[in-house]
């Protein structure tokens, strides 16, 4: 689907009577008093007087439409004179809490379910509400994010023609909007909402097409000529010269060979008041396919385990997203590649696996292999001495127990960059939920053969059994780690989530990296 912002000198009444614009979104808010629509007055005046609040409380009620979040309803034909396009009003929720991160994350859920309620057609148009409700770049952003993952569809492999959806969507900006930042706003949210569906494509394409190795050559294809980014690709040969233990481990029962992709973005414009720019290293898991290895799963549980690459298809599109927007911050993202399978060669329960930076590991399951791959990448991260680090991971059942399935755990080594990342979740409309990492649970991952052991105790404190082993490889870095099993796979379609693949963490990485509070602690550090 295609963007475009069009500002106060071509109102919606200068398309309403077009041939080309089959909708008009308007965003309805609710006050004590009744609803009304979240428009300036300029749109406002150019809108049907079905619009008017009388007329609108009518409407409303013959469709039962009270304005809750992402609810829409259609104006009849005998509403709007003279005809032309249908007007579809989509609420946005109670206009005391369009304030701050609620009323952008209440758009974007907005504009999704105005692209779902258009269905197809050429061209349709949302009208922006006015800057006195929420910043013009936050509307603007917040808007395109919703409206383009909304039309987002997976259809590659299918063999007969599929309804496109929408072609264009029309974001009309108000009068009153401050000079281009609503076209600003809309432009960055649409180059966010591509690296997020690129996330998504890669997490939804079948395992056997996106082995180690194929995704390490998409991702090379996908950077290819983008200024300020390399992308270095480690085979079997060099990982095993690197003494990668956890990752050779898991990749030993596979006929696939693993892979290791390092990219490195260094911006043009870089933040340097130390004479260096802040340096942040992200780190995601990508197991391409996961069966348990010897610890097998169920039939059933390996049905999505094509999504247990979600967290490097995370970092592949925060990094995609940072080159293209211009993030000011050098970023180095490593990411190991294997399949978790059965094979003769696969490692056994009670088998000890010596990793990267030294230290033992006694795996017990099998099945908790992505804190094996990412110990090693959380070392070769360490040795970079950066000045943060975040990981994401598909890591642990227990983490879904805790929060279900929209919610990432996130847990930390250090108060400020946990607190930086929590925020930078809440600006994008990715939740995560702070967990302990206590030290008296240290005893869980005890090993009576190794330094630790790959699982915690029976029942107990999953998700931070399997945290508690990653922080034994980051060294002094300043390291957050976000759980997000839940979250990187929706199980219908719902908001501006397709069934499949979310992509979550692209979006919190971008809020993370583009926040001047974050890059400003990054620099703080470096002192």
């Amino acid at each position: 689907m295609n963007l475009e912002v069009r500002e106060g000198t071509d109102p919606p009444a200068g398309r309403i009577g077009s041939s080309d614009v089959v909708a008009v979104g308007v965003p309805v808010m609710s006050r004590p008093e009744g609803l009304r629509p979240a428009v300036g007055e300029d749109a406002l005046n150019a809108l049907p007087d079905a619009l008017l609040p009388d007329l609108l409380e009518q409407v409303s009620s013959r469709q039962d439409f009270t304005a809750k979040v992402g609810q829409t309803a259609l104006l009849s034909d005998g509403a709007v004179s003279p005809p032309g396009p249908d007007i579809v009003l989509v609420g946005i929720g109670p206009e005391v809490n369009l304030a701050g991160d609620r009323g952008t994350e209440a758009l974007r859920r907005a504009a999704a379910a105005f692209v779902r309620a258009v269905g197809h057609g050429s061209t349709a148009a949302f009208v922006l509400p006015p800057p006195r409700l929420i910043d013009s770049d936050r509307t603007g952003e917040a808007v395109a994010v919703g409206g383009m993952l909304g039309a987002y569809r997976f259809d590659r492999h299918k063999s007969h023609d599929v309804d496109r959806g929408l072609s264009t969507l029309v974001l009309h900006a108000s009068e009153s909007d401050r000079t281009g930042e609503a076209a600003r706003g809309a432009r960055r949210g649409a180059r966010i909402a591509e690296s997020v569906a690129f996330a998504r494509d890669l997490v939804n394409e079948p395992p056997s097409s996106l082995t180690p190795e194929r995704l390490a050559d998409a991702v090379v294809a996908r950077f290819q000529g983008v200024p300020g980014v390399t992308v270095d690709v480690w085979d079997e040969d060099r990982i095993t010269a690197e003494r990668l233990g956890g990752l050779l481990g898991v990749a030993r029962g596979s006929s696939r060979p693993p892979r290791l992709v390092r990219i490195e973005y260094r911006p043009s414009d870089p933040l340097e008041p130390n004479g260096r720019a802040p340096h942040i290293a992200l780190v995601g898991k990508g197991i391409t396919f996961d069966s348990g290895g010897l610890s097998l799963k169920s039939a059933s549980g390996m049905e999505t385990m094509k999504t247990d690459m979600a967290g490097a298809a995370a970092v592949f599109g925060a990094v995609d997203a940072a080159a293209a927007l211009g993030a000011r911050l050098r970023v180095t993202a490593i990411a190991p590649l294997t399949e978790n399978m059965p094979g003769g060669s696969a490692i056994k329960p009670g088998d000890v696996l010596v990793t990267r930076n030294g230290k033992t590991i006694e795996v017990l399951n099998t099945d908790a292999e992505g804190r094996l791959v990412l110990a090693d990448a959380l070392s070769l991260a360490a040795e970079l001495d950066p000045d943060a680090i975040v990981d994401l991971a598909t890591l642990t059942g227990a983490a879904v127990v805790a929060l279900g399935k929209e919610i990432a755990g996130l847990f930390g080594n250090d108060d400020d960059l946990a607190r930086l990342v929590q925020a930078a979740g809440s600006r994008a409309g990715e939740a995560n939920w702070l967990l302990p990492l206590p030290e008296d649970y240290r005893s869980h991952i005890d090993s009576d053969v190794a330094d630790m052991r790959n699982i915690g105790r029976a029942g107990q404190a999953g998700a931070i059994a399997a945290a508690m082993l990653l922080r034994e490889f980051v060294g002094d870095s300043p390291w957050v780690h976000l759980d997000i099993a839940g979250p990187a796979r929706a199980e219908d379609t719902s908001r501006y989530l397709a069934k499949g693949g979310t992509g979550f963490g692209v979006r919190t990485l971008i809020a993370l990296m583009g926040s001047e509070e974050a890059i400003g602690a990054l620099i703080r550090h470096q002192d």
